[in-house]
């Protein structure tokens, strides 16, 4: 007795529900790119924020997280202050600490500090004082981190 595949007589299931075959796709490989993709813009995201090029120091440190509502500091090489991407007249750092406003929960927001590699300690910690005396207490120094 042979089954034939022509058509004619006898009951024949065609796909699902006896209509033609119905074609599925595969949603898990775009999740999986997806994911992948976030993980990758999450990862570089905080370092599209640094406009003022410097070359930062090394470290073997964790990397943090990035929080809401945070300001950056950064230190060049010839000495010059940056309060984000706006360059700072010489003595204007305080005034502009003193004008940031506070977060929701009325405490100053985190600030990161970047200081170029070749810096004078001296120099970042004149910059760490004015932060401090403005009452900003929760200063992050902001490394390359290397991979060994």
């Amino acid at each position: 007795m042979a089954m034939g595949m022509s058509g004619g007589g006898g009951r024949r299931r065609r796909g699902r529900g006896g209509r033609g075959p119905m074609a599925e796709i595969n949603v898990t490989p775009l999740v999986d790119v997806m994911l992948v993709l976030l993980i990758i813009f999450m990862v570089t995201a905080p370092l599209l924020k640094a406009a003022v090029p410097i070359e930062l120091p090394e470290s073997r440190a964790k990397a943090m997280s990035e929080e809401q509502g945070q300001i950056t500091i950064t230190l060049r090489r010839d000495g010059a202050v940056f309060y984000e991407q706006d360059e700072l007249a010489s003595g204007e750092l305080p005034e502009r600490l003193a004008s940031t406003p506070a977060g929701p929960d009325g405490k100053p927001p985190l600030v990161t500090l970047r200081a170029d590699k070749a810096l004078d300690y001296g120099r970042v910690m004149e910059v760490m004082g004015e932060l401090n005396r403005a009452g900003f207490t929760s200063i992050s120094l902001v490394t390359d981190v290397s991979g060994g």
